[in-house]
């Protein structure tokens, strides 16, 4: 894929102000429009203006392209990295010269192809309301069992005196309520983007992510945990504690459990109206053959146990 260079396709430099290149953008639509123009490639540079546009007209997508930095070259083979747009949550307005789907694999590979979100809305006297803006929280499992307090800092573009974006960031301190789950968006009133004139600010959407744990898995409200058991324990039965993340319980281990065999800890799972449940998952560990004492007393199952794993394989 090759890099585009949006600010040679409109003609300006990288310091043009927005509404530099809002005219720039005018004068070279009306030059290639395939309408009017007599240029045999007009139609494929009147959309690759309009892709540049797209791009340069958004203050967010400008301050993103621009992280990109001035050692790329038109042309050049080109690969974002992986975290070039963290922290960004771009928002279409509308396409009103180009349609998204004809947007470049470059244009795609940095922005995505969602642009369903609407725009600020405009007041009267030139007021208009701030983008609403989105941005991810990672928290503990067990911040959902207890509710915890996080501080985030956030990245967002906004117009200098030059009339050029320039990135800011901001730090907020957050509560995360008990309850929360996977995927649940919390709405911060008035945190998003700024309101031009007399407009109000956007709100913000934090949407709730869990990180990984060591020994839970999620879904939904349920919880998992894979209980590991001695063969023993699983054969006879046992009482044994486990960990939930609200705290230990005993559980009762009934005789002759197999492994994958769930047992259900009914409201022990994200608490909320309704709770979920945490449910046990039985996995059998041997015990390792690393002692004579240890390979004598596998030996003696082997003689005195009338076990075949394989019996219902016919073989």
């Amino acid at each position: 894929m090759e890099f585009k260079n949006y600010y040679e396709v409109l003609g300006v430099e990288r310091s043009a102000s927005q509404d530099e290149v809002k005219r720039a953008y005018r004068k070279m639509a009306r030059k290639y429009h395939p309408d009017v123009s007599k240029e045999t490639d007009s139609e494929a540079r009147f959309k690759e203006v309009g892709e540049a546009y797209e791009v340069l007209k958004d203050p967010e997508k400008r301050a993103a392209y621009d992280q990109l930095g001035a050692n790329w070259k038109e042309g050049q083979d080109f690969r974002p990295p992986p975290d070039w747009n963290q922290g960004f949550e771009f928002h279409g307005g509308g396409f009103t010269e180009a349609d998204a789907s004809q947007f470049s694999d470059f244009f795609e590979s940095l922005f995505g192809g969602d642009f369903s979100a609407q725009g600020p809305s405009r007041g009267a006297h030139g007021s208009m309301r701030g983008e609403d803006t989105h941005a991810k929280v990672q928290i503990e499992l067990e911040d959902a069992y207890h509710g915890a307090a996080r501080s985030l800092t956030l990245r967002h573009s906004e117009l200098g005196p030059d009339g050029r974006p320039q990135l800011k960031s901001r730090t907020l301190n957050v509560r995360i309520p008990r309850g929360v789950h996977q995927g649940q968006h919390i709405r911060l009133v008035g945190q998003g983007a700024t309101g031009f004139g007399k407009g109000e600010a956007g709100d913000l959407y934090l949407e709730i992510e869990f990180r990984p744990h060591d020994h839970y898995r999620v879904e939904g409200r349920d919880v998992y945990l894979e209980l590991p058991l001695a063969p023993w324990e699983a054969a006879l039965g046992a009482r044994i504690k486990v960990p939930t993340p609200d705290g230990a319980v005993e559980l009762k281990i009934p005789p002759d459990s197999k492994p994958g065999n769930k047992m259900r800890l009914k409201g022990r799972g994200i608490p909320g109206k309704t709770a979920g449940d945490l449910y046990v998952v039985l996995q059998v560990v041997l015990p390792p053959a690393d002692s004579e004492q240890a390979r004598s007393l596998y030996r003696e199952m082997e003689q005195k146990l009338a076990f075949n794993p394989r019996a219902g394989l016919g073989v």
